[in-house]
């Protein structure tokens, strides 16, 4: 019996939208555009004669036929780049100091880590997560060789995207009745935290702050326990939380200013190849 081939750009389409969570998302990670993703995918279920991916309530989900194909898709994906690596790829090694919020690691640092590591396994990655006002310095001294920081200065690093804030409450308390308004926020030079008093102070929504704590956990048990509401960027929002939006009038929240995010790079790094590498891969994957 003659089985269809699947091709490696239908199954390299596929996996993109499986990390990016969406078509549109998964568009620069393969460098085409969305119609081209949906049309690979199409293709890709064309010759399954099965869909792979099904439009859930929030994003994309996985169907039993297309969650068996990911780690086949991904092990060929990996022996591709291994096999580019080997015949034609430099043999780059090394180590690149890379820091990130915790809020930004999973959602946009997994897409980029994968993709590097596949191709250059000779480079080692040591990470640290630690809010954008600790990160930033860090780089300046050659601590970091690259951080992925929400910028504090207009023109701070390399530009990549904006990441929206949002405000967040656990459904089931209704904190954002409370007058005045329990707020957890992080520590004082964190920029969310000012964009809160920022945006609050111009409502003149009265607040007091319940609950304070530098890590993204921490902001996380505060709401989920019904202590307080937070602004949080949108990426970091689990799906138990609650968006606060659309509330009744007298409990409406003031609107929140982006997060401009880039990557930022120390002088010291400049002659690493490795470091170039990184940084490149950061770029092609998140500068949308």
């Amino acid at each position: 019996m003659t089985h269809p081939d699947l091709q490696i750009d239908w199954l390299r389409a596929f996996v993109a939208v499986v990390d990016a969570g969406s078509l549109s998302g998964a568009a620069p990670l393969v460098h085409r555009s969305q119609s081209a993703v949906s049309m690979q995918i199409k293709k890709l279920e064309a010759a399954l004669g099965r869909p792979v991916l099904l439009r859930g309530p929030r994003h994309l989900e996985l169907t039993p036929v297309g969650d068996e194909l990911l780690s086949y898709a991904r092990r060929m994906l990996e022996l591709q780049a291994e096999t580019q690596t080997a015949l034609f790829g430099p043999r780059l090694a090394g180590r690149v100091r890379l820091g990130v919020p915790d809020d930004y690691a999973s959602t946009y640092l997994t897409p980029v880590l994968r993709s590097f590591s596949h191709r250059y396994q000779g480079v080692e990655i040591e990470l640290t997560c630690e809010q954008s006002t600790s990160l930033i310095p860090r780089v300046a001294r050659g601590e970091l060789d690259l951080a992925l920081v929400s910028r504090d200065k207009a023109q701070r690093g390399r530009f990549l995207f904006q990441e929206p804030l949002v405000w967040v409450g656990a459904a089931q308390f209704e904190a954002w009745r409370r007058d005045p308004l329990p707020i957890a926020v992080y520590e004082s030079a964190s920029l969310a935290r000012i964009a809160t008093m920022k945006a609050l102070a111009a409502r003149r929504r009265a607040y007091r702050i319940v609950y304070h704590s530098s890590s993204l956990a921490g902001q996380l048990a505060a709401v989920e326990s019904g202590l307080a509401v937070a602004v949080l960027t949108r990426c970091s929002v689990p799906p138990n939380l609650q968006i606060l939006q659309n509330l009744p009038a007298e409990f409406d929240l003031p609107a929140l200013d982006s997060m401009d995010v880039s990557v930022l790079r120390s002088k010291e790094s400049q002659r690493s190849p490795a470091v170039d590498a990184m940084y490149e891969q950061m770029v092609r994957t998140l500068g949308g």
